[in-house]
């Protein structure tokens, strides 16, 4: 059985907010690890979707049902309010219309917890402020030449379209933050990472 330990900050986090039994589809769900420790710990009933096909593999042989899938080419074959929750993780800025598979979230599930970088984290401001060039850490490894990321934004960024979106936010979380006092106050400046609950209004 997957030890909640063994999960990084941000899996953890997730698999905390997420209530027993629940409906659950997960995004992008990688090697399958969240669903499974969901699975076997709190009696969700998971569904993945994944592009990759090792992580495709790898869920298979946790017993986690998935399919394979692009973002890029919508959620039409979910129906409409057929999930309690939908996982996004560290997902979004790969996607092509970040705004519309949010909307298309909004449709078919009831709540979702998004998970996002966040650009505007003062280690990635100082790099680029004192270098001239796009950050590099362990959440932003590759150059701004080969990254998968494609839509960078800030914490900010993200509240503003969930309001556009007519999105509320119910909760946010700072996720690896060196300052856990001030990502309180100024999560923008201090969170490297973040989680929202967001809700239709």
């Amino acid at each position: 059985m997957q030890k909640t330990e063994q999960l990084n900050p941000l899996l953890r986090t997730l698999f905390n907010k997420i209530p027993e039994g629940a409906k659950v589809l997960d995004l992008g769900c990688g090697n399958g690890e969240l669903l499974r420790t969901l699975k076997d710990q709190k009696k969700a009933t998971v569904q993945g979707l994944e592009i990759d096909l090792d992580n495709i593999s790898s869920c298979i042989a946790k017993g986690v049902p998935v399919i394979q899938g692009d973002l890029n080419d919508g959620l039409g074959s979910f129906q409409d309010q057929s999930f309690d929750i939908i996982i996004l993780s560290e997902t979004m800025q790969v996607v092509r219309e970040p705004d519309k598979l949010l909307l298309e979230i909004s449709r078919i599930s009831k709540s979702a917890f998004i998970g996002i970088l966040n650009i505007g984290y003062w280690k990635s401001r100082t790099q680029l402020f004192l270098t001239g060039r796009m950050p590099r850490n362990k959440s932003l490894p590759h150059q701004w030449y080969n990254t998968p990321n494609i839509h960078l934004g800030t914490i900010k960024d993200f509240k503003v379209l969930c309001s556009e979106l007519n999105l509320k936010i119910e909760d946010e979380v700072a996720i690896k933050h060196d300052f856990p006092f001030f990502s309180n106050f100024m999560p923008n400046l201090f969170a490297q990472k973040s989680l929202f609950h967001i809700k239709n209004k």
